[in-house]
């Protein structure tokens, strides 16, 4: 099963909850949600009250990416407000384990991120503590970026290492997805593709659809 998940990041912003309706009742089973702090990456998006107020209008697994420095200062908060899953950075954990031990605490699904340049290796000791490493696919911050070719073989990678180690993780894919290259990344190992601007750009929710259409075929 291969799972969509509309980015918000390229939603309208003036109207997030119609947004998160409307995609999740064209078919999307996850909702993607970036927070930034200015910091770790360039830009500043939202929070969880800006979750809280949209959470009710979607059943879908709200999948929370949080690109933030120190993110164990936000993980309360945002579990309370309704995430389903939490993903942090490695780049950007002090002490990962700690922080991956405690979203599961907080009744949430835990994920790692790692950027296009971190390797691999660095989940070594901590891929039993996730349910999902999501792999950014281009440099973190911005929307509307090209897929990093060299993604492919790092999906490909990791597929292999979670399948040697008895893994359950999903992999997630973020950045540059399109309908276009989606039958390869799901070749290549992804479960979970993030789409932003592929998805909300004219009609998102017969994007949403035309997704779909393809990840049922995997």
């Amino acid at each position: 099963m291969k799972y969509l998940a509309p980015s918000l990041l390229s939603a309208d912003f003036a109207k997030l909850g119609e947004e998160v309706r409307l995609v999740s009742e064209a078919g999307a089973e996850y909702i993607h949600l970036d927070v930034m702090d200015g910091m770790f990456v360039p830009n500043i998006t939202f929070g969880a009250p800006v979750i809280k107020k949209i959470r009710p209008y979607s059943k879908a697994v709200f999948d929370v990416h949080m690109m933030v420095q120190n993110p164990r200062h936000y993980l309360d908060d945002v579990a309370a407000a309704g995430a389903d899953l939490i993903s942090i950075h490695q780049e950007a954990s002090v002490h990962l384990d700690r922080d991956l031990n405690h979203i599961h605490e907080l009744g949430c699904k835990a994920g790692v991120v790692l950027v296009p340049s971190t390797s691999l290796h660095t989940l070594d000791w901590i891929l039993d503590l996730v349910d999902v490493v999501l792999l950014m696919t281009v440099n973190p911050g911005f929307g509307n970026q090209k897929f990093i070719p060299y993604s492919i073989d790092k999906i490909k990678a990791l597929k292999q290492m979670i399948t040697e180690r008895g893994s359950n993780a999903l992999i997630e894919l973020d950045g540059g997805v399109k309908l276009d290259n989606c039958a390869q990344l799901c070749e290549a190992g992804a479960d979970i593709l993030v789409a932003g601007s592929a998805v909300f750009k004219n009609d998102a929710a017969a994007n949403v659809k035309a997704f779909r259409e393809i990840l049922g075929k995997y």
